[in-house]
């Protein structure tokens, strides 16, 4: 019964967050005009952080039927789901507003860094595919049942190279028994499943903590550190690098190099520091590290200088915010 209460106080007081954070979006909407994109982005990824928590309290096979769902949203979209979607990002994204409180700046990383961070990610994304096969090797040699070969296992067995992939989308309650229950509370945090899960004994602690530790502080002064070498993050850059593939997303950003000053707001803007969108000169943005958060467009100051398109028609696009019309 008590449980049950918990439950259902944790669903009212998400509904009533979700109802506040709707209602600010629609006040701060008409006054804040390089803020409206930023806002109504941390409105959807609260939905979609509501979503997901119900999503985890169904069984594994559709947690496989939500990581099949990513990445054709990838194809279609792009990286919508990083930039839109993904809970380790809103909380990445809160983390950077507290830091804003405090009246902190931000830190800017090298671009040759940068760059090593995002082709990081693909070696951690091998290293995590790989590795249960190696520790799965013994398991299999020792007498097995033949189901135990089939591709399912290797997703849901013990090793569960699938929960890496999910991992950013734990929320911080979770329905099942976590590295912390506080009064039937299970808390969790992005990744420490699978970290606990390569641990043992008191190191299950320590490994976890100083995970959190670590992403926590690097994302309050590096604006989205995590997603530079996210594996999961990767695999929906793998889809987006692929040729046949680029043609097939209808969600992009374009830009019009005749109107482009070169002012650079694009590259101070973007959280992730991507550089494309200042140097190339024009058309279909197609670089695999955007995740789409379209900070870019509402920043950029040049009317109709950039656009985000989707199926041929303009949702949004950039304007001389620093005059604003009347009817705004």
């Amino acid at each position: 019964m008590a449980l049950e209460l918990v439950g259902d106080t944790l669903r009212l007081t998400v509904l009533a967050g979700l109802g506040i954070a709707g209602v600010l979006t629609v006040l701060i909407w008409t006054r804040n005009l390089t803020r409206r994109v930023t806002y109504l982005r941390f409105l959807f990824q609260a939905v979609s952080l509501g979503a997901i928590f119900y999503m985890f309290t169904f069984a594994e096979l559709w947690m496989i039927l939500l990581l099949g769902i990513i990445l054709i949203m990838t194809i279609v979209l792009g990286r919508f789901f990083c930039g839109w979607i993904c809970p380790f990002g809103l909380y990445m994204d809160l983390i950077s507003q507290l830091r804003k409180v405090t009246r902190i700046r931000y830190r800017l990383i090298s671009e040759k860094l940068n760059g090593a961070l995002n082709r990081l990610r693909y070696v951690l994304l091998a290293l995590f595919l790989i590795l249960p096969l190696f520790l799965i090797l013994p398991f299999l040699i020792g007498p097995t049942e033949p189901w135990q070969w089939s591709f399912i296992f290797f997703l849901t067995g013990p090793f569960k190279p699938m929960s890496v992939l999910l991992a950013p989308l734990e929320p911080l309650i979770i329905p099942w028994k976590g590295v912390v229950d506080i009064s039937g509370i299970n808390l969790s945090y992005p990744y420490v499943t699978p970290i606990a899960f390569y641990s043992s004994g008191d190191f299950i602690w320590i490994n976890a903590l100083v995970f959190v530790a670590l992403t926590a502080v690097a994302s309050f002064f590096i604006r989205r550190f995590w997603c530079r070498f996210c594996p999961t993050g990767s695999s929906l850059a793998v889809v987006n690098r692929f040729r046949g593939f680029k043609w097939s997303s209808v969600l992009h950003i374009d830009k019009d190099e005749e109107k482009c000053t070169k002012c650079g707001i694009c590259k101070r803007v973007c959280p992730l520091q991507v550089t494309e969108v200042y140097e190339q000169k024009s058309g279909k943005i197609t670089t695999s590290i955007c995740m789409l958060c379209l900070r870019c467009v509402e920043m950029c100051p040049e009317q109709d200088c950039l656009k985000v398109n989707m199926a041929g028609k303009t949702l949004f696009k950039s304007r001389n915010w620093l005059e604003p019309s009347k009817s705004e």
